[in-house]
């Protein structure tokens, strides 16, 4: 019925983003210069290669998913293995707005791989290899977030796939990054989460949630609650099952605590604020910062 409801609300607009339009940027200043030279043609390949693989089964005509992957380059075992820290960031549009909405921001630290200059990249996710499996690992993320707000968890298949490729690092000299870890971020952990059923409340929520995005320009009171539903939700989550360390739930704050903050700085009860600060404690400072410059506004 949701869904319904939305393909109506957004007749001409609606188009189901399946491709990626990815911009790579490098970092390799803590490398020698000849690591460097080697790398020369490193993020070029790795943007042709995020843009022209089709990583779905179907043929997609809808806008392309803008994402990004700035690659910091952290050692050089030799001349071919290297290890980077990769920031992973994408957006989606917003209907009837100029503005993105945030979709992940992920600080990966441990991807591990063999390159060569001049490499040719072939995508073949039914075999494990540390480069273009890590790029097939990220492809299917960002396209799963991007369908969870189009349908209700219409990401599954594309998480199913991810969770497939960390299945294939099991026996691979470079499974760093890919093993189970109790770190904050881990690919095992956002998987586990993801296709856990802990977490399906949390993966409704997020599809309501971005209806209430998309909705704030036509009904902003109505959008407001849906935002605030999704607070209710986690809070609920907290109390029954424990979200505290959720790789999921982490990864969402630090996307989305922004967004919170922009769309309800006029939501009538503050209280959500104090909700949020319970269930984000790491952004507790942003929204002690949010309420007092509400206070300010309305003492003026």
């Amino acid at each position: 019925m949701r869904y319904l409801i939305f393909m109506l609300l957004f007749p001409f607009t609606l188009t189901f983003s399946q491709e990626l339009h990815c911009t790579v940027t490098v970092n390799y200043e803590g490398l020698a210069v000849i690591s460097r030279e080697r790398l020369a043609d490193f993020a070029g390949i790795i943007e042709s290669y995020m843009n022209t693989t089709q990583f779905t089964s179907e043929k997609w005509d809808g806008e392309k998913i803008d994402c990004s992957l700035s690659i910091f380059f952290t050692s050089v075992a030799n001349e071919t293995d290297y290890s980077a820290q990769v920031v992973i960031v994408s957006t989606r549009p917003v209907y009837k707005s100029t503005r993105q909405s945030p979709m992940l921001t992920i600080n990966d630290a441990n991807w591990s791989f063999r390159y060569l200059p001049n490499q040719a990249l072939y995508a073949n996710q039914a075999t494990f290899d540390p480069l273009t499996s890590y790029l097939d690992f990220y492809a299917n993320i960002i396209i799963g977030f991007d369908w969870e707000t189009w349908a209700e968890l219409g990401g599954s298949l594309y998480f199913s796939k991810a969770s497939d490729i960390i299945n294939l690092s099991i026996s691979s000299p470079f499974k760093k990054g890919w093993e189970q870890s109790s770190a904050s971020y881990s690919r095992w952990g956002l998987c586990n989460d993801l296709l856990n059923d802990k977490y399906r409340p949390f993966r409704e929520a997020f599809y309501e949630y971005h209806y209430g995005v998309d909705e704030f320009q036509i009904r902003k009171k109505d959008a407001q609650d849906k935002l605030v539903h999704m607070i209710n939700v986690l809070e609920e989550m907290q109390k029954k099952v424990g979200i505290a360390n959720s790789v999921l739930i982490k990864q969402f704050f630090d996307t989305k605590y922004g967004e919170f903050i922009e769309l309800l700085r006029d939501y009538p009860d503050l209280s959500v604020f104090g909700k949020l600060k319970k269930i984000d404690p790491g952004h507790a400072s942003k929204y002690d910062e949010a309420v007092a410059e509400l206070a300010t506004f309305k003492a003026e």
